[in-house]
């Protein structure tokens, strides 16, 4: 049973698809608010919060919806670079709502910021909204975020009952210490009397060694990969 996960390239420029999804009143305003944004940056602050009531907020493809596409082009517009660029993007994580900060954790793989922007990965990844978490570990996050901030956020996912489907790079970045960590989880739950979330079997499964020993926990292991299996047939 292979580990799925998000895919771990970048997310498709939606410039194209969503002015081609906007009626003329909603694309004339994108297209001015990018141009003004290119033009002055601080613009961004006073347009980023009227997305949603000039562009809507439906599903646009399966990674964005239409306000955070929206989002994302203002985002792009920026003619900033580096530090400043960062701080800006910093800027209206920290004043924006939910929806406007999860726009920002997804526009995060289209700018070219390094490392600079994973004060605000890890912020989110301190709070408890799944919505945000999840945003967070996208493919940025997986590029960047250090192996041990990797696994405990995977970790975290699992405690928040976040599918770990959508987990970008889990096939690529799951390793031992990981399996290790999510065994002991497992452990746990059985010790409780507890289910154990089925999706963390194929990264366990992945390091057989990690359950070597443990007898209950290699027994329920099994028994819950065989019934993953029935339902998967």
């Amino acid at each position: 049973m292979a580990v799925t996960t998000a895919s771990l390239s970048a997310p498709p420029d939606p410039h194209p698809t969503l002015i081609a999804a906007l009626d003329d009143t909603a694309r004339a305003w994108l297209e001015g608010g990018a141009a003004k944004v290119a033009a002055e940056p601080a613009a961004v602050r006073r347009l980023f919060p009227a997305v949603r009531r000039r562009c809507g907020n439906g599903r646009l493809d399966s990674y964005w919806t239409v306000d955070e596409a929206a989002r994302a082009v203002l985002l792009t517009a920026l003619p900033l670079r580096g530090q400043a660029l960062a701080d800006e993007v910093a800027r209206l994580h920290r004043h924006g709502d939910p929806a406007e900060q999860r726009a920002v954790l997804r526009t995060l793989p289209l700018l070219d910021l390094g490392d600079l922007a994973l004060p605000l990965v890890r912020e989110t990844l301190r709070g408890n909204d799944t919505t945000l978490i999840e945003a967070a570990l996208g493919p940025y996050a997986t590029a960047h975020l250090p192996d041990a901030e990797y696994r405990q956020a995977v970790l975290k996912c699992v405690f928040c009952e976040i599918p770990l489907d959508r987990v970008t790079g889990l096939d690529t970045r799951a390793d031992h210490e990981l399996a290790r960590m999510l065994a002991d989880f497992a452990h746990e739950r059985i010790v409780a009397g507890r289910a154990v979330p089925q999706d963390i079997l194929p990264v366990v499964q992945a390091f057989p060694d990690v359950v070597a020993g443990r007898a209950e926990l290699k027994h329920a292991l099994k028994h819950a990969l065989t019934d993953v299996l029935k339902e998967e047939g």
